[in-house]
């Protein structure tokens, strides 16, 4: 695991229980930086998400950067871990990095099952944009 996964799993390790861990999601969702209304368009739409979620890239095949936001709270927040790893690295490095701190904080054991699919599109997204940057 590199070292911004392990920073995540670090951080939900200091919290006790998962009313705990949900509410640190909500309050990193919280600090996302203000998403252009303008983009908030199918063009950037997450398709397989229940909640609205907008992902645009930006950058080059040598560094890529994402912003993104949802309708959602804890969806946010779970952009901004997907943020945190996968933002400000090379398009290489993003379509071969696997979400390690998924298993490592438990989150697929406590997300409903519409939003594993949600984080699932999300991932799938950023890796799609990546792979595009390649060719």
């Amino acid at each position: 695991m590199d070292s911004r996964q392990q920073d995540i799993v670090d951080e939900f390790a200091l919290f006790g229980d998962w009313s705990e861990r949900y509410q640190y999601l909500i309050d990193l969702g919280k600090k996302l930086p203000e998403y252009p209304e303008a983009d908030r368009n199918e063009h950037w739409r997450v398709l397989g998400c229940q909640s609205m979620v907008w992902l645009k890239p930006e950058g080059s095949a040598a560094r890529m950067d994402f912003s993104a936001t949802s309708d959602s709270a804890i969806v946010r927040g779970l952009i901004a871990l997907v943020l945190r790893v996968y933002s400000g690295r090379s398009a290489e490095e993003i379509a071969s990095t696997e979400p390690e701190f998924v298993e490592g904080i438990g989150l697929s054991g406590h997300l409903s099952p519409t939003r594993k699919n949600g984080l699932a599109a999300m991932l799938a997204k950023i890796r799609e944009y990546a792979r595009a940057t390649l060719i």
